[in-house]
């Protein structure tokens, strides 16, 4: 089977969305698909990756992040659908691009691909401490409105997680299913657990082995929330001592440094395309710490499981699934008071004890190869149906 992903967010720079689809074109070959990634770019080219390929179309820049490009030639893109001729298209982000995959007029089952959850990231963020979730809803009707129209244009509507799944039902899109995300096999484990950097991690932010080490990892924007989360661990940190090592970058970077500035507890790095390397950072805290709840799956959280690292994640969104079966505490998203008595209760037990839950569990956290598997599976079986109800 031929699928064509129109990726709206790929950038050859690396990121979350880069590992996905290197991850998908693996294993897209290994199942015997022909992959091909659709996406925004400086000009037209194509180039083999991993079992599949990478289609670029000229695109704009995208004024936010001049790392990315966004589809802004709808023409374009059908054109382009209708050369490489595809037997399932899939959209991977519920903008613009979902709509021009909408109204392009091939016929082929298409799949909307849920990697992103707007509302929590933003309206819910905005509005959330003055007004209930139920009025900020009625107030992004429009929104609303897209999503129903989109889940009647596309013949699956994919999400990652069941909470995601089950408002998306409640506000009317059809043919929902949910396909949870997972990491990449055989790089993140317990066994990357390293004393010795460990030590070195909390010498750089000015502590001893004593000290309690926390991590987070993530793009350096508003929805991440980590000046709540330096906050918190600064304040945490008045009843022991608490180290917080963030990785990462992104334009919100001057305001995570302002917000780190005071406390010399807190060691900024930059992120890194070393997979292994940061398997061995995850696997050497004593937990992640992570502020935002507009996570679709959180992939980071997922490898923090895998490598025996057990997590403290906001109660919302695909965060909260990754602290199940005492495995990692929860706090009510967006609450900081909430997030430094969750550190401090986590502070508060033996973390061999949490060491040891989290160790054995992380052999059950769910594979990329699991995850396209059961996707792929799902693409068969809704080629099929809608074959035969042609």
């Amino acid at each position: 089977m031929r699928i064509v992903d129109v990726c709206a967010f790929y950038a050859p720079q690396g990121g979350g969305v880069k590992t996905y689809v290197e991850r998908k074109l693996h294993a897209g070959a290994a199942a015997g698909h022909d992959i091909i990634i659709l996406a925004p770019g400086e000009k037209l080219a194509r180039r083999p990756a991993r079992g599949g390929s990478v289609v670029t179309i000229p695109a704009k820049r995208f004024p936010l992040d001049r790392r990315y490009h966004y589809f802004d030639d709808e023409a374009a893109l059908h054109r382009m659908l209708d050369a490489l001729a595809p037997d399932l298209v899939e959209a991977s982000s519920p903008w613009s691009s979902a709509s021009m995959v909408a109204r392009w007029r091939g016929d082929v089952p298409r799949a909307l691909v849920m990697h992103a959850d707007p509302l929590s990231a933003y309206a819910y963020r905005w509005f959330g401490n003055v007004a209930p979730r139920a009025a900020i809803d009625r107030g992004f009707d429009w929104y609303w409105r897209h999503l129903r129209r989109l889940g009647q244009a596309f013949d699956m509507v994919v999400s990652a997680n069941d909470s995601l799944s089950a408002r998306l039902r409640a506000g009317g899109v059809g043919s929902v299913c949910t396909v949870p995300m997972g990491v990449e096999p055989h790089i993140f484990t317990p066994s990357h657990r390293d004393a010795a950097l460990r030590r070195h991690l909390l010498a750089r932010c000015g502590l001893d082995e004593n000290g309690l080490l926390l991590m987070g990892v993530g793009r350096h924007a508003p929805e991440k929330r980590w000046p709540m989360v330096i906050q918190a661990a600064t304040l945490a940190g008045y009843r022991r001592p608490v180290g917080l090592v963030l990785l990462g970058d992104g334009r919100d970077s001057a305001r995570v440094r302002r917000a780190a500035a005071h406390n010399p507890h807190i060691h900024l790095l930059a992120p890194t395309t070393d997979r292994r390397r940061l398997a061995s950072l995850l696997a050497s805290a004593d937990a992640l710490v992570h502020g935002c709840e507009a996570e679709t799956f959180c992939m980071t959280a997922a490898e923090a499981r895998a490598s025996g690292v057990p997590v403290i994640v906001p109660d919302e969104g695909g965060a909260a699934d990754h602290a199940r079966s005492g495995i990692g505490l929860r706090f009510r998203a967006g609450d900081t008071a909430s997030l430094v008595e969750a550190i401090e209760n986590f502070a508060a037990t033996d973390p061999d004890i949490w060491r040891s839950r989290a160790a054995t569990a992380a052999a059950s956290v769910t594979t990329m190869d699991e995850h396209f598997s059961w996707l792929f599976e799902a693409y068969s079986s809704l080629r099929t149906a809608v074959r035969h109800a042609a």
